[in-house]
């Protein structure tokens, strides 16, 4: 079993606190941006989405190895759910966690309106609601906390910034969601009505979806990292943390 998770202090948490806020920010005005980008270059669906997903995983990339050893660059709401879940982050800094990483995604998506010249607020009317596409963004999820918690559980936190942006660039493509995988995302992403928004009445299924994945992913991680001890639930929160002997 991890440890129980240690309280920060306030200086602590307010440097991961500030962290997630920060790396959220970027995080969604890449995704949005590139969006608004790749419209512009090409009326080529495809290529518009290769684009946007290239140059989401290389700033996934770049962000978690950033940010993983400042607040743990969960940048996730889902993924902080999760570490709760197993026990690697307590309680009030796991809300505080989601309230930031939700309002750095808005103003994230903001400032992206605002750098192509867009209403600051624009809201998204992409329909998004089918069935097929929340079913889609809750696998994406899923597998999403598998690559991130797996890759660490299992000693190798140094790969979670290649695994997580990898999978979300291949994700783009093989759900028909594209891979939204994160509430704070999929909220933020209904400010803009743009190559990547989601109108406001398909989000609360969304959000639902991929929360249901944390249910699920919960059980699957512990299944197959029984015998991790004292290797913390997520690397990122515990980026110091180092795998104990068995």
């Amino acid at each position: 079993m991890a440890s129980a998770p240690a309280h920060p202090s306030s200086s602590d948490l307010i440097r991961r606190l500030t962290g997630e806020f920060i790396g959220t920010f970027f995080l969604l005005a890449a995704v949005v941006g590139s969006g608004i980008m790749a419209a512009d270059l090409t009326r080529d669906e495809g290529l518009r989405l290769l684009q946007n997903a290239i140059a989401t995983g290389a700033v996934l990339v770049a962000l978690i190895l950033a940010f993983a050893a400042v607040s743990g660059a969960h940048f996730n709401p889902a993924v902080t759910l999760t570490d709760l879940a197993l026990g690697g982050i307590d309680r009030t800094t796991a809300g505080l966690y989601v309230a930031v990483q939700t309002a750095g995604g808005i103003v994230g998506v903001i400032a992206a309106n605002l750098m192509f010249d867009l209403a600051a607020v624009d809201w998204s009317s992409k329909d998004r609601s089918a069935g097929h596409l929340v079913f889609a963004d809750g696998v994406a999820t899923l597998g999403l906390l598998l690559m991130i918690f797996l890759t660490v559980r299992r000693g190798n936190p140094q790969a979670v910034a290649f695994a997580v942006g990898g999978y979300i660039a291949g994700a783009y493509y093989f759900t028909s969601s594209t891979s939204f995988a994160n509430p704070a995302v999929t909220v933020a992403r209904m400010f803009s009505d743009t190559f990547a928004g989601i109108e406001p009445a398909s989000v609360p299924m969304f959000v639902v979806a991929q929360l249901i994945a944390v249910g699920v992913a919960v059980p699957l991680i512990r299944t197959m990292t029984p015998d991790e001890q004292q290797l913390p639930a997520s690397a990122p929160v515990h980026a110091d943390a180092t795998l104990e002997p068995e």
